[in-house]
């Protein structure tokens, strides 16, 4: 990866105003983005940190997978169009690209999927972890010691530097995924879990897994497959965001793939993070009633007001969100199929997302509707209950998680995570007795 980092001529001059004395720093140039100052030496030329909370200024490694621009509203997997991966390909084409940098051939395409199809289910010992936990538990708790747990049983994958026991935890991890969250839905429920069908797509064999019962035969919608695959690609991955730095600051020590993956999960389940969408329909549910939309709205307005529209606008895309046009259009072939158009907080959602693009205080600021948006209506339409919510964007975002770590692995730059500190506390000082206190 390091031809890719390669600096121009260029250089950044820092001046200390202390004592007069300037420190050049090379400027590192990539395929697409900013510049990119290098600070390595800093510390080492000048005595000083830096101070970025939050590292939104901060570039913490160099990645060819993900690309985003905020301001133009560009989503790239390797260089393909967020779009048109989500209207022309099925997920796991989609993930074999974020893995290994190309689109498959149809040979490589129908390994990958025999392999992740083939790793699907569970060991049977795992499955009796679930009793463990309480019905009422969060998913997210039982997919994190669920998916933590799997490093117990698969010793041969654990060697992070062999690169074939890299390929099976890889492979491992996106394929029992699915297995994981619908099982701990079906727990949840107090009903049977379902074995995975080698017959179905990825997405598919997710939704029965989901819905299926013993009573009775079950036919995976087509409609909903086709949504179920759009939104596990839109969600497939999102470059370095809370979880995924994560995953690469876990992976730097050392640890097992399984437990890194198990930190992600556990950092996108903050409700600042993969919570959103789940924010979207608690928001509805206090709105009420479609004829409250234009109450709410105004208050949105009021600055003074502390009630904020949740799943408009984003940290990132200061334009529309590319994901967003597609998971609208999701949403309605959704809501005509399912025959979900009255239902109240349904209503409620449609009604809003009219008012935002039409009205000019959200058109001005580009508070547009986002992915967490759609996504929570699409998944409320579905039958899908809130708190499973964060789960599947867990499921979703397990690919992106793995690619990362995986390119982490390789990358010759890599060193442990360890970012500095500004320290405000109290200096140096002598201890003091009890009866001195």
């Amino acid at each position: 990866m390091s031809q890719d980092r390669t600096s121009s001529s260029d250089t950044f001059t820092v001046t200390d105003n202390a004592n007069g004395k300037s420190l050049d720093l090379p400027v590192l140039h990539g395929s697409v983005g900013p510049r990119v100052v290098d600070i390595r030496k800093f510390y080492g030329e000048t005595g000083c940190f830096t101070y970025d909370p939050g590292f939104t200024s901060t570039g913490s490694c160099a990645s060819k997978i993900t690309f985003i621009d905020g301001d133009k509203g560009i989503l790239l997997h390797r260089g393909y169009p967020i779009d048109q991966l989500a209207e022309n390909c099925d997920f796991l084409e989609v993930a074999y690209l974020l893995l290994f940098g190309e689109l498959p051939s149809r040979a490589e395409m129908d390994k990958f999927d025999h392999d992740i199809t083939y790793h699907s289910m569970l060991n049977e010992q795992i499955l009796r972890f679930y009793s463990g936990f309480r019905r009422d538990a969060h998913p997210m708790a039982v997919a994190c010691g669920i998916v933590g747990a799997l490093s117990a049983f698969y010793h041969d994958s654990l060697d992070f530097t062999d690169s074939f026991q890299r390929l099976v935890a890889e492979t491992r991890l996106i394929a029992k995924m699915p297995t994981i969250i619908a099982n701990a839905y079906k727990y949840s429920i107090g009903q049977p879990f379902n074995y995975p069908r080698n017959s179905l797509s990825y997405a598919a064999n997710f939704l029965q897994m989901m819905f299926a019962v013993p009573c009775e035969p079950y036919e995976v919608n087509p409609v909903l497959a086709r949504a179920m695959n759009r939104i596990l690609i839109l969600h497939a991955d999102h470059e370095q965001n809370a979880s995924t730095s994560t995953v690469r600051l876990a992976g730097s020590s050392g640890a097992n793939p399984f437990a890194c993956i198990a930190a992600g999960i556990a950092s996108l389940w903050g409700p600042s993070h993969g919570g959103a969408n789940e924010a979207v329909l608690n928001m509805l549910m206090q709105i009420g009633s479609k004829d409250r939309v234009g109450e709410f709205v105004k208050r949105a307005k009021d600055k003074e007001d502390p009630f904020r529209l949740m799943g408009f606008g984003h940290r990132v895309y200061k334009n529309y969100d590319p994901r967003a046009k597609i998971m609208q259009k999701t949403c309605h072939e959704v809501l005509d199929e399912m025959g979900r158009h009255d239902e109240p907080l349904l209503q409620i959602a449609v009604e809003l997302e009219r008012i935002a693009l039409e009205d000019d205080y959200f058109v001005e600021k580009k508070l547009y509707p986002n992915v967490d948006f759609y996504s929570g209506i699409i998944f409320r339409a579905m039958g899908i209950p809130v708190s499973m919510f964060t789960a599947l964007f867990a499921l979703a975002r397990t690919t992106g998680w793995v690619a990362q770590w995986m390119e982490m692995i390789a990358d010759p730059d890599q060193k442990i995570g360890r970012p500095r500190q500004l320290y405000v506390g109290a200096p140096q000082r002598d201890y003091v007795p009890f009866d001195k206190r």
